[in-house]
C-alpha cells in the first residue's frame, strides 16, 4: 500500500482547519496539519501578486488522493485552489500502518 502527503493553500487558518477536519471525519485523511501563516507569491490575472495563506498538509493512502482532490476542491473558496498530491516514499512503518488503519472505512462495530 502507498502513502501521500496532499499540501492545500487555503485563503485563512479557519478555512485549512475546517478542510483538515472535514477530510479526518470523512477518513479520507488520518492526520491534518495546519501552517496557519504563509506569504504566497505568483502570478494571477496576468501580474505578480503577493499575499498571506495558510497551508493544510494530509496524509492518506494513494488510492484515497483522487478522492481527496475531489472533496477539497468542491469544497475550497480559491476558483482554482493548489490541491496537490506528494508521495511518501518511506516512513515510520507504524505511523504508515495507523494511516492505513485510520483511512480505512468504519468497522461494522465503529457504527453500531
Amino acid at each position: 500500500m502507498g502513502y501521500s502527503l496532499i499540501y492545500v493553500t487555503a485563503a485563512d487558518a479557519e478555512e485549512a482547519r475546517a478542510l483538515g477536519r472535514a477530510l479526518v471525519e470523512a477518513r479520507l485523511a488520518a492526520c491534518a496539519n495546519v501552517l496557519p501563516q504563509i506569504t504566497p507569491i505568483y502570478w494571477w490575472d496576468g501580474a505578480v501578486q503577493e499575499g498571506s495563506e495558510a497551508v493544510l498538509i494530509a496524509k492518506t493512502r494513494d488510492d484515497l488522493v483522487p478522492a481527496v482532490i475531489d472533496f477539497v476542491t468542491a469544497r475550497h473558496s480559491y476558483e482554482c485552489p493548489c490541491v496537490i498530491a506528494l508521495p511518501i516514499r518511506a516512513g515510520n512503518p507504524a505511523f504508515l500502518d495507523w494511516i492505513a488503519a485510520e483511512t480505512a472505512p468504519p468497522r461494522q462495530a465503529d457504527t453500531d
